[in-house]
């Protein structure tokens, strides 16, 4: 992408465009959207990058990583692909379109602070054009990446704070209605850079994209705590609570007291946990959307203390002095906070409201008041899911787990802050020269969530590899089979030429996380330990004929048939391997000898059928037939040229 050029140039620009080309501006005017995100870009640049030229995959043996028990011809599943993530996004969109289940990107936050390198230098803060050139750099990228996703397929985007309304608005664009909602997580505990009392700097985002079919894993209800000791006719139940964790003054609505009308037993609400249901009797702010109290009473459900201690108070005198002598029940001591309520009252219309339910302390007297607390059936097949859902709050790891009595009706993720990722890289490395990596724990957590175990997990905006080693961890504790991709560029500059920081961190890391750190073991082939470091090649589509070399051709036929990388040799029948009864073949030249293979090839190999790419199909099918073997022979150049171009190969 070009720098956007100011008004004045527009002419100069409109002088050296074609017919097709000035249509195109125009309807690009014609039709831009006013309300929304807007920036500067243009649609023919746009057009002409994404068609340029044909990126196409080298295998770079020495940089992969290929354990001793790996079989010399085995595919390579996991790929780390070298060179600009839009080429590399291109490359895949011919290989991997649809079969992506899970994304996750960490891209450039837009800061000014050298975060992002473009065009062989960093975008400064004072760029009068950062924003439009981060937006059309990200809006390039992510059109690319929508196509990569299967139907049920997410999209995961970490942000900071101040770029997350444009980014959220971009996304919006990119994938219209496939909104999910947002993750947010402390990313540090505290900084020099902090405004005043205000702390959103030490906050990010994750933004949740995805198509109709996804849902997170949440987490699995365990159906062993559910039994009928009763033999209930509505099946099986779990003995819950009644309560939850919030106080009188923060839900005064859920402050009332139940009678168990078979035994003439009153309960008290607990100022410290209130009830968990609403009651009619208190004013409904919105529709509920479970049964009130009353329904729960009268269909049984409440399981009520038995054998308990309860007491009768004959006097208003008598309950009092029971109260402050701690003896009565405990739910009772709100009468002893009456005057600091009524002070708070002025200021607080919750704490006014509770007043107003508090019922005098008269009324108690004669009751019979329980000293247990109520719970109740919750039956299996009133759940509304299967599964516990998210929460959008990611639990800091320093303030240990949520201690919450809802704890079974939602799940919070628990995730370190950067200082984490920061120390990973330093244990696994040696060094610090990644900077702001994103916590392991963040990563895991969101795959853990997000992936099922025979998925395939992109990171386009890879950096320290993160991604790929929570892939591993995963397959390690469940028995997947999840593959990464992680794409990432070199980062080199005018001034660092040789910087390559894909090679040098992100698949060293993931090569010494393979084979073992510290006191942490490898992972093993099955668990996907092992990756092909691919490096592109960019030919023009005039010159495939040309340029296309064997090498080039066969490894794009392995990543867009296979979805596999595979090592190449100078034979002249390479073999991709085999789908269903069909054997893959590439045919590097179409000689008599490489005939006479091919015709022996389905009764050797016990193929039913041959599937041969080559520089000339006609003629090798035609040799075939004569020889009484029936082929579908493609044009191996053609068929780069339309995979290419989007269309199926």
């Amino acid at each position: 992408m070009s720098t956007p050029q100011a008004p004045k140039n527009l002419l100069a620009q409109l002088d050296g465009l074609n017919a097709q080309q000035l249509r195109r501006l125009l309807v690009e005017h014609l039709t831009k959207q006013k309300l929304g995100l807007y920036w500067e870009a243009s649609a023919i640049e746009r057009d002409a990058a994404l068609n340029a030229d044909m990126p196409l995959p080298r295998l770079v043996q020495e940089w992969s990583h290929r354990p001793n028990d790996m079989a010399a011809d085995a595919p390579h599943r996991n790929l780390i692909i070298e060179g600009d993530n839009f080429d590399s996004l291109r490359l895949l969109r011919s290989t991997h379109a649809g079969r992506v289940r899970v994304i996750y990107i960490d891209p450039p936050y837009n800061t000014g602070n050298k975060d992002w390198v473009y065009n062989d230098h960093y975008v400064g803060a004072n760029d009068r054009w950062r924003h439009s050139m981060w937006l059309e750099f990200l809006y390039r990228r992510l059109t690319l990446a929508r196509d990569l996703l299967t139907p049920d397929g997410v999209i995961l985007v970490s942000i900071n704070d101040e770029n997350r309304a444009r980014l959220e608005l971009l996304m919006d664009e990119v994938f219209p209605g496939r909104r999910v909602g947002s993750f947010v997580w402390r990313s540090r505990t505290g900084g020099n850079d902090t405004k005043g009392a205000f702390h959103s700097t030490n906050h990010e985002h994750v933004l949740i994209y995805a198509n109709e079919g996804f849902e997170f894993t949440g987490s699995g209800r365990d159906e062993d705590q559910y039994g009928n000791p009763d033999n209930d006719q509505r099946g099986a139940w779990i003995n819950d609570n009644l309560v939850k964790a919030h106080n009188a003054k923060e839900r005064p609505e859920a402050y009332y007291s139940i009678l168990n009308p078979e035994t003439d037993t009153w309960y008290l609400c607990d100022p410290d946990s209130v009830w968990r249901f609403s009651s009619t009797s208190r004013p409904l702010k919105k529709k509920l959307q479970a049964d009130p109290i009353e329904t729960i009473i009268q269909e049984k459900r409440i399981l009520w203390p038995t054998n308990e201690e309860t007491a009768i108070y004959a006097t208003e005198q008598e309950l009092l002095k029971a109260i402050k002598a701690g003896v009565a029940p405990k739910q009772l001591r709100i009468y002893l906070q009456l005057k600091n309520l009524a002070a708070l009252a002025e200021k607080d219309p919750k704490v006014n409201r509770l007043l107003s339910y508090i019922e005098p302390l008269q009324n108690w007297v004669g009751r019979k008041i329980g000293y247990g607390k109520p719970r109740y059936k919750r039956f299996r097949r009133n759940l509304l899911r299967d599964v516990t859902p998210l929460s959008s709050w990611m639990q800091p790891a320093a303030e240990g787990a949520l201690d919450d009595e809802d704890a079974d009706d939602v799940i919070t993720l628990t995730v370190g802050n950067t200082s984490e990722g920061t120390a990973l890289v330093k244990k696994i490395i040696g060094n610090k020269d990644f900077p702001y990596p994103k916590p392991f724990s963040l990563i895991y957590s969101l795959l853990a969530q997000a992936t099922k175990p025979n998925d395939i997990v992109l990171d386009f905006f890879a950096g320290s590899a993160t991604t790929g080693q929570a892939v591993l961890e995963l397959n390690a504790e469940d028995g997947g089979q999840r593959r990464f991709i992680l794409c990432s560029s070199t980062e080199a500059t005018v001034k660092e030429p040789e910087k390559n920081l894909c090679r040098d961190l992100c698949a060293e890391r993931m090569r010494r996380v393979m084979q073992g750190y510290g006191n942490k073991p490898g992972y093993s082939v099955a668990q996907g330990g092992e990756f092909a470091y691919l490096q592109l090649e960019k030919i023009q589509a005039a010159d495939a004929y040309f340029e296309a070399s064997p090498a080039l051709a066969f490894q794009w036929l392995a990543l867009h048939r296979l979805g596999v990388a595979l090592p190449h040799s100078d034979a002249p029948i390479q073999r991709l391997g085999r789908v269903d009864d069909c054997e893959l073949l590439v045919c590097h030249e179409v000689t008599d000898d490489v005939i006479e293979q091919l015709a022996a090839w389905p009764a050797q190999s016990g193929a039913a059928r041959l599937a041969v790419y080559c520089l000339r199909p006609d003629t090798l099918r035609e040799q075939l037939a004569a020889r009484g073997v029936q082929a579908n022979t493609y044009g191996l150049v053609e068929t780069l040229l339309r995979a290419q171009a989007g269309v199926a190969a």
